[in-house]
């Protein structure tokens, strides 16, 4: 019998949180399991924008160089801050349930400018997608960025002459921090994976294979890696404005996509629901290749070059 499974984690309070619960899950299979601490490059710079940052892995490379040198066992990541392929000798051993895939909106005094697509305001967020679709619908709004773990970021907007700044739900619902004054941007199409949690595990590992295997959720993992091949057929990581959702519901597969020039100008999208019988596992790569036909392609190109 294996000793018992060390978990790495970062160590934010989300980050613990998540590293918890798959603790939590194991433990109700039978599995005992342990926490391990690791700083990111992510944590340790909360100044550089994440964009500027070469930010494929900014938050995970840390606790994979771990898992690979058998520091730790499992690596616990939010889904959408793990690249699209992952190290060589790694692989997704499960998706946890998702939880919401919003992205909300945290205003500090009202939301009354928001009914006016051409007010002028301040908001702050250091995601490259959410800053492109806010400036797509508020062309005349200024971003600042913002960094740091969701209790930093909170702090912040409360020390700024901010309107608001914008989070993912999931985030903040998990450790019981979503204000009052937020709502829901039921506009915004989410970060591809968003609201879910991944664990990583040595490819030979059997034993934590076979371990995390019992807590896996077979519809969160089908409609993530739909949402991450959309992403990855589109050539795209966190530093680009790229969005995706697909959700089962009445026993079909609903996806959203889109993808948006950086100064938010540019959209082109794609929508596609289909029978599960139908074969979907192919679903994200058809998406990706259905916007990039309708516009998408000059959009990508435009930031490849921008990026250069």
């Amino acid at each position: 019998m294996q000793n018992i499974i060390r978990i790495g984690t970062r160590e934010s309070q989300l980050a613990i949180w998540q590293a918890n619960e798959v603790k939590r899950l194991l433990k109700i299979e039978g599995f005992d399991a342990e926490l391990v601490f690791i700083k990111s490059e992510g944590d340790i710079d909360l100044k550089t924008p994440l964009y500027e940052m070469g930010v494929q892995g900014v938050f995970t490379r840390s606790l994979d160089a771990a898992l690979l040198n058998n520091k730790i066992d499992i690596a616990v990541h939010s889904m959408k801050d793990v690249p699209t392929v992952l190290p060589v000798g790694l692989i997704q051993a499960a998706v946890l349930a998702r939880a919401s895939q919003k992205d909300i909106f945290v205003y500090t005094s009202n939301t009354d400018f928001l009914e006016d697509l051409h007010s002028y305001a301040v908001i702050a967020t250091s995601s490259i997608r959410r800053k492109s679709q806010w400036l797509h619908r508020y062309p005349k709004h200024i971003i600042e960025n913002i960094r740091g773990n969701v209790n930093t970021r909170l702090q912040k907007l409360q020390e700024h002459h901010w309107e608001g700044a914008i989070f993912a739900a999931a985030g903040l619902e998990r450790i019981g921090v979503r204000p009052e004054n937020s709502i829901d941007l039921n506009w915004m199409l989410p970060a591809p994976a968003q609201g879910a949690i991944m664990i990583v595990s040595r490819i030979d590992d059997n034993f934590v294979i076979d371990a995390t295997a019992t807590i896996n959720n077979s519809s969160t993992a089908t409609c993530t890696k739909i949402e991450r091949d959309f992403l990855r057929r589109l050539l795209g990581g966190c530093s680009t404005p790229i969005s995706a959702f697909a959700e089962i519901k009445n026993d079909q597969l609903f996806f959203k996509g889109n993808i948006l020039s950086l100064d938010g100008k540019e959209k082109a999208e794609v929508e596609i629901i289909e029978p599960l019988k139908s074969s979907i596992q192919d679903l994200g790569i058809k998406a990706a290749e259905k916007l990039l036909e309708n516009g998408g392609e000059a959009i990508a190109i435009k930031i490849k070059k921008t990026a250069k």
